[in-house]
C-alpha cells in the first residue's frame, strides 16, 4: 500500500464554481452552500482519493485560489510547487472560457515548463438553456493543452468527482511509471 500526496491547484475567473465544485467533492456531496463569499486568497482543503484496483491512494491537498485578476498575483505566491492542475469555467460564459488561455500561461510560468497533468473542468451543466461554450470545442482545446475534459454541475452534484479522481489517477500513475524506470536502472 502506497500513501501519496499532491498538490492540486483549482484555477479559473472568478464566479465559475470553483468553490462550490471543490466543496462538492471534499464533502462527498453533502455541502453545496446556496450562498458564498468570494475567495480572496487561497483555502486548502484535503481529500484522501483511493485508487480503484489498488491499494493505494492519493492525498489531494487542493489549492482553491481566487480569480478576481486583482487578487491573483498575491494569491500566485501560495500555489506553491504544483502536482497537478483542475482549470474550470463557467457553461454560460464564453469568456470565462477564451480566459483558460491566460489562466494556462500563467501557471505554465508558475511551473517553470514543468508538465503537471491537469483536468479542464466546464462548470454549471444544469444551465444548459444558458450554454454558451459547446462541450466539442471545449473539448478539442483541452486535448490540444493535454487535458482530459469534464462536464459538471455542483449545484446538482453531478459529476464533481470525476475531475479530481482523474487527476488522483493521473498522478499515481506517473508514480508507477517513475517507479518502474527506477527498478529498471537499478536492474540494469
Amino acid at each position: 500500500m502506497v500513501k501519496l500526496r499532491a498538490r492540486c491547484l483549482l484555477v479559473g475567473d472568478a464566479a465559475v464554481g470553483k468553490t462550490a465544485l471543490c466543496h462538492m467533492f471534499h464533502s462527498d456531496g453533502t455541502l453545496f452552500q446556496k450562498t458564498y463569499s468570494m475567495t480572496t486568497g487561497v483555502e486548502l482543503l484535503i481529500k484522501c482519493v483511493n485508487i480503484p484496483e489498488t491499494s493505494d491512494s492519493v492525498e489531494l491537498y487542493i489549492v482553491d485560489s481566487a480569480g478576481k485578476q486583482t487578487l491573483v498575483e498575491a494569491c500566485e505566491k501560495m500555489w506553491g510547487e504544483l502536482s497537478l492542475m483542475c482549470m474550470v469555467f463557467d457553461l454560460t460564459s464564453e469568456q470565462s472560457f477564451t480566459n483558460c488561455s491566460q489562466w494556462m500561461e500563467r501557471v505554465r510560468s508558475h511551473c517553470k515548463g514543468l508538465h503537471i497533468p491537469g483536468v479542464l473542468v466546464g462548470n454549471k451543466s444544469d444551465l444548459s438553456g444558458r450554454r454558451e461554450v459547446q462541450a466539442s470545442v471545449a473539448q478539442e482545446w483541452a486535448q490540444s493543452q493535454g487535458m482530459e475534459y469534464h462536464e459538471t454541475s455542483a449545484k446538482e452534484m453531478d459529476n464533481c468527482e470525476a475531475p479530481l479522481l482523474s487527476l488522483a489517477r493521473a498522478f499515481h500513475s506517473l508514480y508507477q511509471e517513475r517507479r518502474e524506470t527506477i527498478q529498471n536502472l537499478s536492474a540494469g
